[in-house]
């Protein structure tokens, strides 16, 4: 049996920060938890202290392998960028204590390896989360966004673990 790697996916953000958590078994991939951080009320330093707290209560309940996350896309608002940077950066050191891989990814790129377009909706993300972890409910927008995050990465390892074993196969030869 393949060992398993679980893969915690984030979805930053300074009011709702979605996260999923997936484990990974050779080629399956399943569904472990999800959910979102509210940081909603308060000063924006302790809605960034909520989503520390809070991601590193995740790390400690999950104990994942590797960590994704979504990195920031260019927005028209300079200040709704500078706080989707620092949110992000608030769940990043909140996995500094555990020895975990963090990897990034961005949106386009997740919505491409789901979906199949970088242009994919909300909708078009969430209904293929569902199909791929095999899901009863649909989750929330942020947690599905974050269950892609943490599939993306999941997909591109066994990619690449395919095409390794390609070359050492082909230099043997």
């Amino acid at each position: 049996m393949a060992e398993r790697l679980r893969i915690l996916g984030i979805d930053p953000g300074s009011r709702l920060t979605g996260f999923g958590v997936v484990d990974c078994r050779g080629d399956v991939q399943g569904y472990v938890a999800s959910g979102s951080v509210q940081s909603i009320g308060g000063t924006f330093p302790d809605r960034l202290r909520r989503i520390f707290q809070s991601v590193g209560e995740i790390m400690a309940e999950y104990r994942p392998d590797v960590v994704v996350v979504e990195s920031v896309f260019m927005h028209r608002n300079a200040s709704s960028a500078l706080k989707l940077g620092q949110a992000r950066s608030a769940a990043i050191c909140a996995t500094f204590g555990y020895d975990v891989e963090i990897h990034e990814y961005a949106p386009r790129e997740i919505k491409q390896a789901i979906v199949g377009t970088g242009a994919a909706t909300k909708d078009q993300v969430n209904h293929m989360v569902c199909r791929l972890l095999k899901l009863d409910g649909q989750p929330s927008s942020d947690a599905a966004d974050a269950l892609a995050a943490a599939l993306c990465h999941a997909n591109r390892r066994r990619v690449q673990r395919a095409l390794g074993t390609a070359a050492i196969v082909a230099a043997l030869k």
